[in-house]
């Protein structure tokens, strides 16, 4: 049974960046944990900080749910995130309690400082995670784990390298339902910050229409026309992911175990 582990910057994050894996793992009858490293408290144009993490915290366990998956949040300020040795110590120490097999972050170089934070503190901590010095108190892994970066389309100073490429349209629908439950972000923060709050409906039905056009508009429009080319015809949702080389060293059969599905690998991972 795999177990597959996402650090994420902020709640939402995992299924935005994702959710086609984490629903492909839910299907296979993986061990899914996802964790937002921040609190949440600074995504929001009205709401209180103090009552916007108790919401994104709410909102972040009905998206677990949606894929039976475990999301913490944790207490690190959203906004102001640093890799410091304190945010190791606490990815080093929740590596060896999960286990996990893969472990899903940010890449050192995205747009937003806190997911800078987060892929510089787990590359840090993807060595340190094997000596036993370090933390005596929680034993080292028994295996080195595979870290994967999620995309994003930033080149400096070091663009994305898609090592892995998933064709995840089937999941298309769970995707969404895992966004809907982050209303705070979708439905009000995401379109006051993109100018278009005004265009959100307030019905349900009609609002997942919207929400699931937006993300098209995200994935597809921004993302999906990087990669559509390795298939024949252009799939509904792709998803590509960077192997890091600070930590454990993939094979083809683990690579397949780990990104099950319709998958294109780069032989560059591979050597």
């Amino acid at each position: 049974m795999t177990r597959v582990l996402v650090l994420g910057a902020h709640p939402d994050d995992a299924e935005f960046f994702a959710g086609g894996l984490l629903a492909s793992h839910q299907r296979s009858g993986s061990t899914i944990r996802l964790v937002s490293v921040t609190n949440g408290q600074s995504g929001h144009q009205s709401v209180a900080s103090h009552e916007l993490i108790v919401r994104r915290r709410e909102e972040a366990a009905n998206a677990g749910r949606v894929i039976g998956a475990d999301y913490v949040t944790w207490d690190f300020p959203d906004g102001s995130l640093q890799p410091t040795l304190d945010l190791r110590l606490a990815i080093i120490r929740e590596i060896r309690s999960f286990q996990p097999d893969l472990v899903l972050t940010h890449r050192p170089f995205d747009y937003h400082p806190d997911h800078r934070a987060v892929g510089q503190a787990v590359q840090d901590a993807s060595y340190m995670v094997l000596v036993p010095k370090i933390l005596p108190d929680v034993a080292p892994p028994r295996r080195e784990p595979i870290v994967a970066y999620m995309v994003d389309l930033f080149t400096r100073p070091c663009p994305f390298r898609a090592d892995v490429i998933l064709d995840v349209s089937e999941h298309w629908e769970m995707v969404v339902s895992m966004l809907e439950c982050h209303e705070s972000q979708f439905y009000e923060w995401m379109p006051w910050i993109e100018g278009v709050l005004e265009s959100v409906p307030r019905n349900l039905e009609a609002r997942r229409i919207w929400l699931a056009k937006w993300f098209d508009e995200k994935t597809n429009g921004r993302i999906g026309r990087f990669w559509k080319s390795e298939w024949g015809s252009a799939p509904k949702l792709i998803e590509a992911y960077e192997i890091s080389e600070y930590a454990g060293k993939p094979s083809t059969d683990i690579l397949g175990q780990l990104f099950p599905g319709k998958i294109h690998m780069s032989q560059a991972v591979l050597t």
